[in-house]
């Protein structure tokens, strides 16, 4: 468990740790910032590994982009696809809804997951989730982060093939302190999907977070 500029919490990746800090920062007094003003330029380092999911009309929430890292992770381009669709079978429903709660109570979460590869590799990961409002006030974009807990030398060169989430817990309050851990079973349920495609969304991920501040 470390420290961070919030209070005590159990994030242990220095990706999602950082990431946390720079939106509980520009958020100041508020329960969540605007969008516009999330800023590229602050994080450069971190751009790779973050991403922005936003509710689309169908109800559902997917993917507005998502940094060149979480695609090679993947082994494909994630923009536009729901993300719901990266996780276990069994566990879409409850990806849904916390991605929804996140959105409706103005209140991050973090979530502990196990990915499998496509030919059975496993590796740990800490992924995060922090609201984010339009100047309307409401709150339909979500600002986060995918991060492996440890180096694996398979990871962006072996595909994901689907993460199972082993907890999660909303950072509720002041988020001094994370809520108590909801465990959830692991579905190890085969998608059977892999695209190759080439390196070419680095630029892209700072253009569209360029756009976003705007």
């Amino acid at each position: 468990m470390l420290r961070n500029g919030t209070g005590w919490c159990d994030m242990r990746v220095q990706t999602t740790i950082e990431i946390f800090d720079y939106w509980n920062r520009i958020r100041g007094a508020a329960d969540a910032p605007l969008k516009s003003q999330v800023e590229p330029s602050a994080v450069p380092h971190l751009l790779q590994s973050l991403f922005i999911l936003e509710r689309r009309e169908g109800g559902d929430i997917g993917f507005r982009l998502a940094g060149t890292r979480i695609c090679d992770l993947f082994g494909r381009d994630l923009r536009g696809e729901r993300f719901s669709s990266l996780w276990a079978n069994g566990q879409l429903a409850d990806i849904e809804r916390t991605a929804m709660g996140v959105m409706d109570h103005a209140m991050p979460a973090l979530f502990n997951a196990t990915g499998y590869s496509t030919v059975g590799h496993q590796a740990s990961f800490e992924i995060i989730m922090m609201p984010l409002r339009s100047p309307d006030g409401a709150c339909d974009r979500l600002l986060g982060a995918i991060a492996p807990a440890a180096a694996a030398s398979w990871l962006e060169i072996v595909p994901l093939e689907f993460l199972a989430l082993d907890r999660s817990r909303l950072l509720p309050g002041k988020f001094d302190k994370a809520a108590p851990a909801e465990p959830r079973p692991i579905n190890r349920i085969v998608a059977g999907k892999s695209i190759h495609f080439g390196q070419v969304m680095r630029r892209m991920v700072s253009q569209l977070l360029s756009a976003e501040a705007r």
